[in-house]
């Protein structure tokens, strides 16, 4: 997964959310002091004595008031280009917001004039953008700067009533007030748009987390609404269902009109068992199960997808584990009994007095004396059997000096066995000695088996592109092919047609194509024999 592409939308969050805290508030309050430096100016202006205003120095007001419109303009232009810092910015505006109410209440009668209310709105917002202390600088600074003011006023007038000494107090406590409630308030706001982004970012890290689980799940995994169009696949269902991710089906139908059609039963039918359907292009058989997302008539549909090869032999590898402990625990057991048995029964076939009848039981004795050892010796190759080292070979070159060797060895006709491989580059990935061992057992399997209908038996190892994109090989032989009953069974351990057939071989067989990434499996053929196919895995 990559994480690279998750840290720029979360840098991008961080950033919105510290912008959301400082220079968005910032921006708005810029745009209030503009319309107020504004409605100063014009209640000046254009309704001369509205409320007293520069009643008292009307020179001071005007210079004041068109100084402070103009500060407004610059500092809007200089917080829309973040020039200077955001603390900079706030403590000079906040500051000269300060100085001008007062130098404007000076000039339009002190506290009278109403304007004292202007210093509350300014120490709130320098609270609620500065947090600490600098929020209580802001109260001390104003409440000392009316203090100034109505201190030179007493002085300069020396008339003022005793009360408004009264007012100067309350109004310096309702700035502190004021200043204190601000801070808590935006204090309460970081701290929730901070609890906000932590959630954030856990919900995106628990969503990015099941995204990783649910993609490297083994079994397949697809999410549909109720109109069956999809929410989620996962790379196993893309591969099970042999539909490349590229072609982006957007319907269940698109994506598999079986699995679809199962869906359908399943919707009318809840209670009835899926039954399991193989895809197009593909040699899997799929079971189908199906879980409800809610309780609405519009709840998703979770679908999962199981490879019954794959589930059965699970089974079989928890029931081949439990027969493997045993018959490794008790193979020494059997070994040495069955050691003597062999060695009696040779010494006893070499007795000159032994008559014809009695020699025919100790061939039947060495004879199955033999098969019980190569049960033996079968079960504990699978205890025994090492992890797959898979080499790149050349399919066609390989399998003709398998042929050659076989041949030789086995002193069979030179056309028993033949090898058609297209394209002749064929490539394949598979450990070579358990290749030898895989495909010697099937040609031994129809040595053994394909030539009971009297004529030469034929072999032929057919290698070419399947539909899937994956290469694959066929054993065919011409020999009676195998009933639908027996079929069924041919791959499990100890499963035998022979009378002398220990009924591992098949068994081996699978095993060592599964543990290589390959697939074997038996396909019937209208025009009769058997035909065991090695499905390999993809070459890169």
């Amino acid at each position: 997964m990559n994480r690279t592409g998750d840290a720029v939308p979360f840098a991008l969050r961080n950033a919105d959310r510290q912008d959301s805290l400082t220079w968005q508030p910032l921006r708005f309050l810029t745009l209030y002091r503009l319309v107020l430096a504004a409605l100063l100016v014009l209640l000046f202006f254009l309704l001369p004595g509205t409320r007293n205003l520069g009643s008292d120095n009307p020179w001071l007001y005007a210079v004041v008031s068109l100084g402070y419109f103009l500060f407004a303009l610059v500092v809007g232009f200089s917080t829309r280009l973040r020039r200077p810092g955001f603390q900079l910015q706030v403590l000079l505006q906040i500051t000269v917001d300060i100085l001008a109410i007062v130098l404007l209440m000076y000039a339009s009668g002190g506290l009278d004039s109403g304007l004292g209310i202007l210093l509350i709105l300014a120490v709130t917002a320098g609270a609620m953008l500065m947090p600490g202390r600098l929020a209580f600088f802001f109260a001390a600074s104003a409440t000392l700067a009316l203090m100034v003011e109505f201190s030179y006023r007493y002085m300069a007038y020396g008339n003022l009533d005793s009360s408004q000494f009264t007012r100067v107090g309350l109004l310096g406590l309702t700035l502190f007030t004021a200043a204190s409630l601000a801070w808590l308030l935006a204090r309460r706001i970081r701290e929730s748009e901070a609890l906000a982004e932590q959630r954030g970012v856990d919900l995106a890290n628990l969503s990015r987390l099941n995204e990783y689980i649910v993609q490297r799940l083994q079994s397949g995994i697809v999410v549909a609404d109720h109109r069956q169009r999809i929410r989620l696949v996962n790379d196993a269902a893309w591969v099970m269902l042999q539909v490349p991710p590229e072609s982006r089906p957007t319907t269940l139908t698109q994506l598999s009109p079986e699995l679809a059609a199962a869906l359908q039963r399943w919707q009318t039918d809840p209670g009835a068992e899926p039954a399991a359907f193989r895809p197009p292009r593909s040699e899997a058989e799929l079971q189908p199960r199906f879980t409800r997302l809610g309780s609405g008539p519009e709840a998703a549909t979770l679908i999962y997808l199981e490879d019954t090869a794959l589930l059965a032999q699970q089974a079989q590898q928890m029931k081949l584990a439990a027969l493997g402990r045993l018959t490794a625990s008790i193979a020494h057991e059997i070994r040495n009994p069955l050691g003597a048995i062999s060695h009696a029964d040779q010494l006893l076939g070499e007795s000159p007095n032994l008559r014809d009848d009695d020699r025919r039981l100790v061939e039947i004795i060495a004879s199955h004396a033999d098969r019980v050892n190569g049960i033996v010796e079968n079960v504990l190759q699978l205890s025994r059997r090492g992890a797959a080292q898979p080499q790149r070979l050349l399919l066609a070159d390989w399998l003709n000096e398998f042929v050659d060797d076989m041949i030789s060895y086995q002193n069979l006709d030179s056309d028993t066995v033949t090898v058609d491989i297209d394209p002749v580059d064929l490539q394949i990935e598979f450990d070579p000695g358990q290749l030898n061992q895989l495909i010697c057992n099937l040609i031994q399997n129809a040595l053994n088996h394909g030539n009971r209908s009297g004529q030469t038996l034929e072999v032929k190892l057919v290698g070419r592109i399947a539909e899937s994109g994956a290469p694959c090989l066929d054993v065919i032989d011409n020999g009676p092919g195998i009933d639908s009953e027996t079929r069924a069974s041919i791959f499990e351990p100890f499963f035998t047609t022979s009378a002398s057939g220990t009924g591992l071989g098949l068994y081996l067989a699978r095993e060592l194509a599964e543990i290589n990434r390959a697939r074997l499996n038996y396909i019937e053929r209208e025009e009769g024999g058997s035909c065991f196919r090695i499905t390999f895995a993809r070459v890169d």
